[in-house]
């Protein structure tokens, strides 16, 4: 198996940057999906604008939804396994106040931590690539009473479920890089939740835009 931050690293070198500013103009923007200006926002997190909440990234990436939750004036933590996507998220998003980045594994950084947070998200991050029975409670234990976990990712692909391979493409003359992932159907995540002490769970397959790409985005919420 391929080492995590060589494989996150090479899948950052493939990865668009965010741009500028989305279609209503804005600098920072939350979004759920892999499609642009598509779906639900920040809102699914339960947390009020204005509000001094706590919120963590598991898989922040070049960092902006966690830049967008600081805007709006959250104290917002991100992590990643990356070193160059951390980079870039330092250096597009150090002026913005209330945001601190750490390079870290899940699990590893939930354990280690003693901070407790009023939501906790994944946007096709660590929830997709971690053992969903070892991080799902290292997560409930860092979430306060009735904290949000949200997290996004693709839909399952029909007959395969668990643990899978996912492959980074390298170089026209190199093999890829594998990582785990973990893909279930709603009900099974549904049930997993509800296994690890989350209640309230609420999922929603959300379809593709208008276009030629037909893969949605499958969005979970739960509370601790």
């Amino acid at each position: 198996m391929t080492d995590a931050s060589v494989a996150w690293d090479t899948y950052s070198a493939q990865r668009p940057e965010r741009r500028a500013v989305n279609s209503r103009g804005d600098r920072t923007w939350f979004n759920w999906t892999q499609y642009p200006d598509h779906g639900p926002g920040a809102e699914v997190l339960g947390l009020s604008v204005g509000e001094r909440g706590r919120v963590l990234d598991l898989g922040c990436g070049k960092g902006g939804n966690a830049a967008h939750l600081a805007a709006l004036g959250m104290d917002s933590v991100g992590i990643d396994i990356s070193p160059k996507q951390l980079r870039a998220a330092e250096e597009r998003w150090h002026s913005i106040d209330g945001l601190a980045f750490h390079q870290a594994e899940a699990v590893a950084f939930l354990r280690g931590s003693a901070d407790v947070y009023d939501a906790v998200y994944s946007v096709y991050g660590a929830l997709w690539f971690t053992d969903p029975a070892v991080l799902l409670p290292a997560i409930r234990g860092r979430l306060r009473p009735g904290g949000v976990l949200g997290f996004s990712q693709r839909p399952a692909v029909e007959g395969c479920y668990g643990c899978q391979a996912s492959y980074i493409p390298c170089g026209p003359d190199e093999d890829p890089l594998v990582v785990k992932r973990w893909d279930f159907e709603t009900d099974v995540w549904e049930q997993l939740l509800k296994e690890h002490g989350y209640t309230d769970v609420r999922t929603l397959m959300l379809a593709a835009p208008p276009g030629p790409r037909m893969v949605g985005t499958l969005i979970i919420q739960a509370r601790a």
